[in-house]
């Protein structure tokens, strides 16, 4: 940076955030660091008791604020998301639509290892709204060596973050339980699953009550197979009884089996399986009455269009347990933000 007389200032970059002081008043920044001087500032700035400014000059290999933040988005934003005017050298990313938001945690540390450079995001597979900011990206001093941005560029060899839009879904339901189908009690799973899958703009094709019978689950979820459901899930059938039979029916279909139990509470009796893309879920009884459950964390990835591994279910032991609040905040709180 250099020095100035005040009336030759017009068109530079202030390098430092100017304050105003009226004792009583008001003490506040009146102009900020990167702020572009014009003829109209020159006045205030001498009441300010700015005679001579300091701004930037510019240098060969040197990069301002604002290049050096669009240069960054450039680099870590992938689909999925629009932008803000640069401000101040920062740029927000913006979701384009309702979607799940996917980051890099590693890469995204090792950026903000390098010093200088910040990348600041919400939670890696969080549901997020259309228009919501989730990131924001900018350097910490105002001019920044171009060989620090060209470290990052080299570093860096994927995108960072992007959102991943929900994809509608047609969703068939088969509920077990001899208690069910005999009419001694009444079905809670439909309803709740209904519900859930309808706040992301999908239908449930239908509900199918079996007994315990195995070949008659098989039956059931073969012919929603059959239908072309899109994901098909199995309610009532998932604890250590000896004789439920929904994961056994599952296995028979020949499908792929992810996982059978997460560690996530509520929902340590989850199944996920797999025919062939279609994703195929057991659930426990807890997702009939809490809030918030595994089934909550899950959803919205398959939506999305991810296939989740056994490794994507076991991380989600860091941050799966729910406090079970009173009022619940979710995606606002802790739960299932470890992954």
């Amino acid at each position: 940076m250099k020095k100035i007389n005040v009336y030759d200032a017009v068109g530079s970059v202030i390098c430092h955030d100017i304050t105003q002081i009226i004792p009583g008043k008001i003490k506040d920044v009146a102009f900020k660091k990167g702020h572009i001087v014009k003829e109209e500032d020159i006045p205030i700035l001498l009441s300010l008791g700015k005679e001579h400014l300091y701004v930037w000059e510019k240098k060969e290999g040197m990069l301002h604020e604002n290049e050096a933040a669009e240069r960054l988005k450039n680099l870590t934003a992938g689909e999925g998301l629009s932008f803000s005017e640069t401000k101040e050298g920062k740029i927000n990313f913006i979701a384009q639509a309702d979607g799940v938001l996917k980051i890099d945690k590693e890469l995204l540390l090792e950026l903000n290892s390098l010093g200088e450079i910040i990348l600041s995001t919400l939670h890696n597979n969080m549901p997020v709204k259309k228009g919501q900011k989730v990131a924001g990206t900018k350097i910490i001093p105002l001019v920044i060596e171009e060989e620090k941005i060209k470290r990052a560029e080299h570093l860096i060899n994927k995108k960072i973050i992007k959102v991943l839009p929900y994809r509608t879904k047609r969703i068939a339901v088969v509920t077990t339980g001899s208690e069910v189908y005999s009419g001694r009690i009444k079905d809670a799973f439909g309803p709740v699953i209904k519900r859930k899958v309808e706040e992301f703009n999908c239908e449930v094709i239908g509900q199918v009550i079996v007994p315990d019978d195995l070949d008659s689950i098989v039956e059931a979820i073969r012919e929603w197979i059959d239908i072309g459901a899109d994901m098909i899930i199995c309610t009532g059938g998932m604890s250590v009884d000896p004789d439920d039979l929904t994961p056994t029916a599952i296995k028979s279909i020949g499908g792929e089996l992810v996982s059978y139990g997460a560690p996530i509470l509520p929902g340590s009796m989850f199944l996920l399986a797999y025919e062939k893309e279609m994703p195929i879920l057991g659930l426990p009884g807890c997702v009939m009455y809490n809030d918030r459950t595994v089934f909550d964390l899950v959803l919205p990835r398959l939506l999305a269009g991810e296939r989740l591994t056994n490794y994507d279910i076991a991380a989600y032991g860091h941050g799966g347990l729910c406090m079970e609040c009173e009022q619940c905040r979710f995606p606002n709180c802790s739960f299932g933000k470890g992954v």
